[in-house]
């Protein structure tokens, strides 16, 4: 007969009972597991190598933009780097007596600096190094001084000037100049276009300076009144740019992104309802009138041989009973005086002669008369006037020459 032990089968069941969870609870870790992985793959379970590559692709996005600022920033430091060191330092020293007021040489006892201001070296020839700067930097000089970028002072010589376009050439020794500006083409220009302004703002101290703008407006007129006496004399046509031009950017470099100078920085609206208004010269404008101070130490121009005051400055009074003008001529350009031997009185005008009208064009004002004169005309042109006197219009032809003849 044989024996069932009945505590045996019991222990037997626990020991499959117990297998039983383990495995089940085995299973469940590892589909647990997965689950974690598949919705959660940024949980730091992932491996190495995915981790690895998450990082590496940070480090080439960063690199990325690393080279983004870097080209972008080039393109400035390299026309920087092409111009600046043709852009010099001018000043303009002045004889004081005693007092340190202005005085002549004799009864000076000391030189003063009387101002600086900015110049542009654009030319090598026969030893000498020709600057380009403005008039009203080198004005009532008795010396000059050039201090180029790396600090070297030369004393500096006048070419010539023009006070009508505020430009001017001094000479120094070419021996110590190493860099030549080279002129652009400001035709060119488009309104956005972005340009940098380089020069001596306030002085020495902060020489080559450097300021970035755009070109704000093209072909802007300026108004200027040369002999301070509170009439427009002339309009000058300049650019117009945001970039900072302050005092002693005067005669500085206005510069495109090829390194090329497209304006000779002369003004700046320096009132308090006004900011990031700087003007320049075209560098189209420039060259001929550098050119003629080159040649013969001031810009030759076509000659009339009067003096002139607008109609619209004169009373009334005396455009009736002086100049005797019909009630509907409002405008014009009366002659005040006829110099002698001059264009003028070869062809027959007069004081109090009234102009109206140079060949086709209506002549409103002196700046008008000017601007047709030194812009259209040349010297040896003919010219043909349209005038009233004593009431009645009248025309003559003048053959214009140069102030010399």
């Amino acid at each position: 007969m044989g024996y069932y032990d009945q505590n045996d089968e019991n222990q037997n069941k626990r020991k499959k009972s117990n297998a039983s969870y383990f495995l089940a609870g085995l299973g469940g870790a590892i589909i647990g597991a997965l689950l974690i992985l598949l919705f959660f793959p940024g949980s730091g379970l992932l491996n190495n190598e995915t981790t690895t590559e998450k990082s590496t692709g940070s480090e080439s996005t960063k690199q990325s933009q690393q080279n983004l600022t870097v080209d972008v920033t080039s393109a400035v430091t390299n026309a920087v780097g092409k111009a600046s060191d043709a852009v010099v330092g001018i000043s303009n020293i002045q004889k004081t007596n005693f007092w340190g007021q202005g005085g002549n040489a004799e009864d000076s006892s000391a030189e003063a600096e009387a101002g600086t201001g900015s110049g542009v070296v654009y030319k090598k020839d026969g030893g000498k190094a020709y600057i380009v700067t403005n008039n009203h930097v080198i004005e009532g000089a008795n010396e000059l001084e050039v201090t180029l970028s790396d600090g070297t002072k030369l004393p500096a010589k006048l070419q010539g000037s023009d006070p009508w376009t505020d430009l001017a050439v001094i000479v120094v020794n070419g021996d110590k100049i190493k860099t030549i500006a080279e002129f652009g083409k400001s035709s060119k220009l488009k309104p956005g276009e972005p340009v940098i302004a380089i020069g001596n703002p306030l002085g020495l101290q902060f020489s080559g300076s450097v300021t970035q703008g755009i070109i704000s407006g093209l072909e802007r007129t300026i108004e200027v009144d040369i002999n301070e006496d509170g009439q427009v004399d002339w309009n000058a046509e300049v650019i117009q740019t945001d970039a900072a031009i302050n005092p002693g950017n005067s005669g500085g470099a206005l510069v495109n992104m090829s390194g090329q100078v497209i304006g000779i920085n002369s003004m700046k609206i320096a009132e308090n309802a006004v900011e990031g208004i700087g003007l320049s010269i075209p560098i189209d404008s420039v060259i001929p009138i550098i050119n003629d101070i080159e040649e013969f130490g001031e810009v030759k121009r076509a000659y009339l041989g009067v003096n002139l005051t607008s109609v619209k400055e004169i009373s009334q009074y005396h455009q009736k009973n002086t100049l005797k003008l019909p009630r509907k001529v409002t405008e014009g350009v009366a002659i005040t005086g006829v110099q002698s031997n001059s264009p003028a009185s070869r062809a027959g005008l007069k004081e109090f002669d009234v102009i109206v009208g140079m060949d086709n064009e209506k002549i409103h004002d002196v700046v008008e008369l000017r601007k047709y004169l030194y812009i259209d005309k040349k010297i040896g042109d003919k010219v043909k006037i349209i005038y009233y006197r004593d009431g009645k219009k009248e025309t003559t032809e003048v053959k214009l020459s140069s102030s010399e003849i």
